[in-house]
């Protein structure tokens, strides 16, 4: 009589397991690529969706005024890798060196070409708005929805959709990379709780923008975010709390100017451990959310401001051709986010009102 009770329950949990509808994303990512190597794949936003358009108002155009592409979009993956997942979205001019790193985590990595341009024409607004001006417009290039009367930004011309159509592509010419892995079961957008926005300056403060909209996996902010005259970064969030991170060198204005600073407790990341310079503190850097550095950059404000993401203007390893912040790159986009620091209090000399 037990034993047959143990097969009739056991039957019935293998039926109820096959019953269970599972999402297609939720299995694990394998690559099955016999030749694995690294790909590297370009692509033209309005040769990969005919729907798109120029916006030649907002500096939004298929070509600059030497005839060039100025829609080129760029992804790269490593079949090698083991795959851990997740896509970084990069909001910013391509940086090859950073999608190397990424690859090398066993990231997949794209870079969209979205409406940006329209910053030279309304950035330097007056702080005499509802503090959501700038948010506004940058909500409605990430999204394409009617968030600003300032502009007129459709859906084919989103980030969120420029994105999607970007890895349908690449799920075509691409399929050793996987990339179907990031679409919804009903292919009609993109799995965001496997995504990763990023960006620099401009970049880092409209990922900080959607993110509040739209819940991701993690946002990664270098040199930002900013909109010092705003107090949307104060808004209720779709994206937890704990999956932004912040990395800023100090002689950057932004920081110097208390922008970054500002933002980053406008956001509550302060509840996630105490600003950390990674320079005198090894990784995981307390577990905190708000990193900063003071490497030797010759009192270079201008290449503080770009010396935090890999590249040419990258501090050096004292005596060495080794970059100092690799450890800082990695655990910007890997650390664990549910590993946080001690929460502490507002800082009294960052400035909350800046004019």
């Amino acid at each position: 009589m037990h034993r047959r009770f143990l097969f009739l329950a056991t039957l019935t949990l293998t039926f109820a397991q096959i019953s269970l509808p599972l999402h297609a994303a939720d299995r694990p990512l394998k690559f099955r690529d016999r030749d694995a190597k690294r790909y590297t794949l370009q692509a033209r936003a309005s040769v990969v969706d005919p729907r798109t358009k120029e916006h030649p108002e907002l500096n939004f155009t298929f070509s600059n005024k030497d005839g060039k592409p100025a829609d080129m979009q760029n992804a790269s993956v490593d079949t090698r890798v083991e795959p851990k997942g997740r896509l970084v979205i990069w909001l910013m001019g391509y940086n090859g060196a950073l999608f190397e790193r990424l690859n090398q985590y066993g990231i997949h990595a794209i870079q969209v070409s979205y409406a940006n341009g329209w910053f030279s024409k309304f950035g330097n607004s007056s702080p005499g708005d509802d503090g959501q001006l700038l948010g506004n417009i940058r909500l409605e290039a990430a999204t394409g929805e009617d968030h600003s009367p300032l502009v007129n930004i459709p859906e084919p011309d989103s980030i969120r959709e420029r994105a999607f159509q970007f890895v349908k592509w690449l799920a075509k010419e691409n399929p050793q990379g996987e990339w179907d892995y990031f679409m919804a079961d009903d292919k009609k957008g993109l799995r965001w709780d496997r995504v990763i926005l990023s960006g620099a300056s401009h970049g880092a403060t409209t990922a900080a923008r959607f993110a509040k909209h739209q819940a991701v996996d993690r946002v990664v902010m270098f040199c930002g975010p900013r909109d010092q005259h705003e107090t949307w970064q104060g808004l209720e969030s779709a994206t937890e709390g704990q999956r932004y991170f912040g990395f800023s060198h100090v002689l950057d204005g932004g920081w110097s100017g208390d922008h970054y600073c500002r933002s980053w407790e406008l956001m509550n990341l302060n509840q996630y451990g105490p600003i950390v310079n990674v320079d005198k503190e090894k990784a995981p850097f307390g577990n905190s959310r708000r990193l900063i550095t003071d490497g030797d950059v010759n009192n270079d404000a201008k290449r503080a401001h770009s010396c935090v993401t890999p590249g040419k203007a990258s501090i050096k390893v004292a005596g060495s051709e080794e970059l100092a912040h690799e450890a800082v790159w990695e655990y910007l986009f890997t650390h664990p986010v549910d590993e946080v620091g001690q929460p502490v209090p507002a800082d009294d000399d960052c400035r909350k009102v800046i004019k």
